[in-house]
Order: C-alpha cells, then sequence, then structure tokens
C-alpha cells in the first residue's frame, strides 16, 4: 500500500501569525489539503506558539471528526507536561515524540533511544493510555540496536528523520547512501513489528526514491516543502502532487 500523506500546516499557521488576523486560514487550508487527498494533518505546537497555536487544535480536531472521519491527527513534540496535556485533550490518533529543544527552530535530530530508555518508556505508556499511536524521532542511521530499543519501550512506529536526505537536493550524487541508510533503519525497524513514518525536507522531487527503497512506509509528514509548491500550484493541486509522488493514484 502507498504511503499515506499527512500535511504538516506549521508554516501556514507561522505565515498567519506574521499579522493579527485569521489568513491564511489553518483550518480552510487543512480542508482544502484533506479534500485533496491527505490522509492527515500534523501540527507541532511549541510551547512558545510560534507557529500552530493551543487554540488551533480543537479546531483541527473538529475538523477532522465532523468532515474527515477517516483522516487522522498526528500532533509532534517534546513530551513536557504541557504537551501531554494537549494530547489528552485534542485527542490525537497519533503522537509523534521529538527531541527537540523549545528554541529549536525545527526538529533536526532522532531520540538518542539508550540514553532517554526510562524517560520514553514512561512518556509512550501514558500516551497508550490515552488511546494514542505513539511514533518516534529516529535518525536513519542504520542504528538496528537503536531501532531495538524504541520497541522495547513501547513505540508503535518510528519517523525517519528525513532531513539530511533532503539536503542533498543541489548535490544527487550524496543522495545515495544517506538513503541506503534510511532504508536500513526501515528495515530493522519493520523486521521487529515496528511500522516506519518519515518527514523533514521531502519533495515533489525526492519522494519517489525515498517510497521505492521503503516500500512498506506508512506515513510520510511533510509541511515546509509542500506549503512553498502550495504558492506555486495551490494546495489542491499540490497536495495531488505529493501523493503521486508517494505512489498513490489519484
Amino acid at each position: 500500500m502507498p504511503a499515506k500523506l499527512s500535511v504538516n500546516l506549521n508554516a501556514i499557521a507561522m505565515l498567519r501569525n506574521r499579522r493579527d488576523l485569521p489568513w491564511p486560514s489553518v483550518e480552510t487550508l487543512g480542508r482544502i489539503a484533506l479534500a485533496s487527498g491527505a490522509s492527515g494533518l500534523t501540527v507541532h505546537p511549541r510551547p512558545d506558539q510560534r507557529h500552530i497555536r493551543f487554540s488551533d487544535l480543537p479546531v483541527i480536531r473538529n475538523l477532522i471528526d465532523d468532515e474527515f472521519p477517516k483522516a487522522e491527527f498526528n500532533i509532534e513534540g517534546y513530551p513536557t507536561e504541557e504537551f501531554l496535556e494537549l494530547c489528552a485533550g485534542a485527542a490525537p490518533e497519533q503522537v509523534t515524540l521529538v527531541p527537540d529543544d523549545p528554541s529549536q527552530a525545527t526538529s533536526d535530530h532522532g531520540w538518542d533511544f539508550r540514553k532517554h530508555q526510562a524517560f520514553l518508556t514512561d512518556v509512550v505508556a501514558r500516551l497508550k493510555k490515552m488511546g494514542c499511536r505513539v511514533s518516534l524521532f529516529a535518525d536513519g542511521d542504520g542504528d538496528a540496536e537503536a531501532v531495538k530499543i524504541a520497541k522495547v519501550v513501547g513505540a508503535d512506529r518510528i519517523e525517519l528523520y528525513t532531513g539530511p536526505y533532503g539536503g542533498c537536493y543541489d548535490a544527487p550524487e550524496r543522495a545515495a547512501p544517506i538513503l541506503e541508510a534510511l532504508g536500513k533503519t526501515a528495515d530493522a525497524a519493520l523486521a521487529i513489528g515496528l511500522d516506519v513514518n518519515a518527514g523533514h525536507d521531502l519533495t515533489v522531487a525526492n519522494l519517489p526514491d525515498l517510497v521505492k527503497r521503503i516500500p512498506d512506509l506508512a506515513e510520510v509528514s511533510i509541511g515546509h516543502g509542500l506549503t512553498a509548491d502550495a504558492l506555486e500550484y495551490g494546495m489542491a493541486e499540490t497536495v495531488r502532487r505529493f501523493c503521486r509522488a508517494c505512489g498513490q493514484k489519484v
């Protein structure tokens, strides 16, 4: 089955937040994305609310429940108590845990599973009690032993951090070994029963090779590149282009 597309709304929210105005509307563009073939919506509510605001979460929850009940809400972030309370209130189908410092501009590395095993075990258990599927951000460096710890702590999935792969947009000769390391990480995860997501700097150009190397990829979460394309092609056509890059027939 082709990888599903979850549209990350953070870049849209960041643009909205440049003015004290309600546009561009996170809700409206989320609606267009889902109507055009996206399987879900992703947000990353940071403590300073510099893009997604806490008040956006019930709006997106209601949009999915009322109009797209087969779609999924994915909330990602570092598991502070505040973040866990947001998840409890928004009841996302999936929570993706990332090891971000609040000051980071964006996620840029996966968890050190060895160092944070006990911490993640506790957090994952709390989220599972809420009924959430849990995915853990992981470096795609081929470390099979680290992936095993992700399974031990109770995660359902890992999300491969594809930033280095996406960073090869102007040097494709560097992409092949990075792609193979991502593939080996995915192979190790799938072999022990973990599903695999991917995200960060994925584009229509680099997605086909990723899904070819990881044919059982469950989901990709894409925001920056997709939003940039939406300025050129419009949100509806952009979502269709990304779905086709995932191997979907739309």
